[in-house]
């Protein structure tokens, strides 16, 4: 028996027992089951449990070097500018930034009413094109950045992880906080062996509180890597892999020379005026995203 029939399965096993006449004599238990009917029938639909709620966004810089790092930059100013437009809040969590103002990586809290549900689709590699800045004859360069979109998920009960599944390790933080951050070892760095998941928080003002927000990232990035796989398995597939972030994988390219052009590879919605795009209108994208299955 495949997931999606498991799903099936248990819907009906829920619903017949919602008709049972003693079904309200453990008023406890009858809400939770309630519940999870309905998480399962959002499943079914396609409608995510986490859509409504915050969301964590990360860029990583792939192939293309210092001008990837740029193009990571240029991502996160142009989600940065969708969120004021939105009226969503915007928080860096940790960068590891360049000499030339670029990120090698980038993770950030948005915070809004259904951000997550509105920016998941965005997760994937994004490939530039264009006349390098960094290169003294103005070379035509190809470059590609990960985005990466994952719920938030702030509650241990969310989705447990048993503590023998994770390595912790602390470093000096760049955050906030004055000189005295600086020289205790505040920030967190989590790896999850099993998948080869890796986050870093190092804005928080304490070692406890970047960890804890660490644990949420972690469990935001294996429950998307989860759905992933869920999907996956419904359609008869292998599980996910990681993403390599080059030419092949990516799911929408900016072209800023020869000509302009933004165009997403899924949806084919295609924009010309790519200021526009880059300065963080991009509902035509998420608008046609809606439609794609998360």
């Amino acid at each position: 028996m495949d997931a999606k029939e498991k799903r099936e399965s248990r819907i009906a096993e829920i619903e017949i027992a919602m008709q049972q006449a003693d079904f309200w004599s453990n008023k406890g238990n009858a809400h939770s089951l309630i519940k999870e009917l309905q998480e399962l029938k959002s499943e079914a639909s396609g409608a995510g449990k986490y859509d409504k709620g915050n969301a964590i966004f990360s860029v990583v810089a792939g192939a293309g070097g210092d001008d990837a790092e740029d193009f990571a930059r240029m991502l996160f100013e142009m989600y940065t500018r969708l969120a004021q437009r939105r009226g969503w809040g915007m928080r860096v969590l940790h960068k590891n930034e360049n000499d030339h103002g670029g990120y090698r990586n980038l993770s950030a809290e948005i915070s809004g009413k259904g951000v997550y549900g509105i920016l998941k689709n965005e997760s994937g590699v994004h490939r530039l094109v264009r006349q390098s800045p960094f290169n003294a004859k103005s070379l035509r360069q190809t470059s590609f950045v990960l985005v990466e979109i994952v719920p938030e998920l702030p509650e241990a009960k969310d989705l447990e992880i048993p503590p023998e599944e994770i390595e912790i390790q602390f470093a000096r933080s760049s955050g906030p906080g004055g000189q005295n951050v600086n020289k205790r070892e505040t920030a967190v760095r989590i790896v999850h062996p099993p998948t080869g998941i890796a986050v870093h928080v190092d804005s928080e003002r304490s070692q406890h509180a970047n960890r804890e927000k660490a644990m949420e990232l972690l469990r935001g990035k294996l429950y998307r890597k989860q759905e992933a796989d869920r999907q996956k398995e419904e359609q008869g597939l292998a599980p996910t892999k990681a993403t390599s972030i080059e030419w092949g994988n990516q799911i929408r390219s900016y072209v800023l020379h020869p000509y302009k052009l933004v165009k997403d590879h899924r949806t084919n919605v295609e924009v010309r005026d790519t200021d526009r795009v880059l300065g963080g209108d991009i509902d035509e994208f998420l608008d046609a995203e809606s439609k794609l299955s998360p």
